[in-house]
């Protein structure tokens, strides 16, 4: 099965996609046929499907790219047994820039047969910038993977050997005055902070995988004021929403790394939430710009895999946001 071969397509034409099962072909198709009308809107072709084939109609170069795009979700599918509703657009907008999508670069996860994939060039070179430098710097929008591919990086190293330990830090802005208020002890208190770094776990994680390697002290997830006079050796570090950091306690995140040991940073310098003062994330990007062994990677709307919508809302937010000179 595959994609069947044929002679030079015409002006106007049409192709037939044979996909692999009906598991494959939902897939594809997405829930209700989004993906199909995705397709149909965006790359003005005609897509019907009858059970597990697909044709689509329409002028040559049309088809090129609807082709290109629903090989890009087949590799998707068989990379992680699903494709979610932001992938085909993705997918539709790299082949419009006639830039090929990132089908290998994907991490292996603990368990059979469990992948973590980058969906846009971005992200590929993101995970490259990871696996190659000991401290990654990666700014970016809500939504173009920053927390979620380093997380996925950290844990196809633990599971590769390459660290013993995970640990996860953000800052908690308000542990100040209004921390106090809240009910509970101190974990219970600092949670909501780092409730998107558990998100990233459960999804890449079995519940099962989770609970054995937070019970076991493999993985730690803690505010980043819990950091201070440690030594991190053989760990793989991640702080996010790195913005909300001050400069004092940016230096002191990046002074734990021991022998063996990765770092990486991020954030999104548009969204800082510090009450005054320069962003530690800001300051860091400016003071090791050309440090041997440290990465910067600016990931961009284009590289926004969460629903269609928030490219939109950033993109938006970014058109009303004053421009230095």
């Amino acid at each position: 099965m595959g994609v069947r071969k044929s002679t030079p397509l015409p002006s106007s034409a049409e192709q037939v996609i044979d996909l692999t099962d009906i598991e494959e072909t939902r897939a594809i198709l997405g829930e209700g046929d989004a993906n199909l009308r995705a397709l149909r809107d965006r790359l003005g072709i005609q897509v019907s499907a009858r059970g597990t084939r697909l044709l689509l109609r329409g002028p040559s170069h049309a088809l090129a790219q609807a082709k290109a795009a629903i090989q890009a979700l087949r590799a998707i599918y068989r990379r992680q047994g699903r494709v979610e509703s932001s992938d085909i657009l993705q997918a539709i907008t790299v082949t419009e820039q006639d830039i090929e999508m990132p089908n290998e670069g994907a991490l292996q996860l603990p368990g059979k047969g469990r992948w973590a994939t980058p969906r846009t060039p971005g992200q590929k070179a993101y995970l490259d910038a990871i696996a190659r430098h000991d401290l990654v710097l990666c700014t970016g929008p809500a939504g173009s993977g920053k927390t979620y591919l380093a997380v996925a990086a950290a844990i196809h190293a633990l599971g590769q050997g390459a660290v013993n330990r995970i640990v996860l830090a953000r800052p908690a802005v308000e542990a100040g005055e209004k921390l106090g208020f809240l009910p509970g002890d101190m974990a219970e208190k600092v949670n909501p902070y780092l409730r998107p770094i558990y998100d990233a776990l459960d999804d890449l994680l079995t519940p099962e995988q989770s609970h054995r390697y937070t019970e076991r002290g493999v993985i730690e997830v803690a505010p980043i004021a819990f950091m201070r006079g440690r030594t991190l050796n053989r760990s793989f570090a991640i702080l996010d929403e790195a913005q909300n950091c001050t400069v004092a306690q940016l230096k002191m995140f990046l002074t734990r790394l021991g022998n063996q040991s990765k770092a990486v940073v991020t954030g999104d310098v548009t969204q800082s939430d510090l009450p005054g003062g320069t962003s530690g994330l800001v300051d860091a990007l400016q003071t090791l710009q050309g440090v041997p062994g440290i990465a910067e990677v600016a990931l961009r709307d284009c590289d926004i895999v969460r629903h269609p919508l928030v490219t939109r809302i950033v993109e938006a937010y970014e058109r009303r946001r004053p421009r230095t000179s």
